[in-house]
């Protein structure tokens, strides 16, 4: 098969997690959760599932001791979060 991936099997599709979400794990306002990404004191990293989570995100964000993660699809829909 040749031609582009479908937006779901691109190696690194757009993701969008809502800010609201994550902010409320790490136990903060969404105004500052905005203003702390912004200024790259909270960490993320997003791992892309293979095998049996092959279409699935795990993005995990740490600020201050606190991490949020969720597992994703990749229109951004929550599947879980911890």
């Amino acid at each position: 098969m040749s031609g582009p991936l479908p937006d779901d099997r691109a190696p690194n599709p757009p993701i969008d997690i809502d800010a609201a979400r994550v902010a409320a794990l790490l136990d903060l306002e969404v105004g500052a959760f905005r203003a702390l990404m912004a200024d790259g004191k909270v960490t993320v990293l997003c791992e892309r599932g293979t095998g049996a989570d092959a279409g699935r995100w795990r993005a995990t964000f740490w600020y201050g001791g606190r991490r949020a993660r969720l597992v994703v699809d990749p229109k951004g829909r929550i599947l879980d979060e911890g």
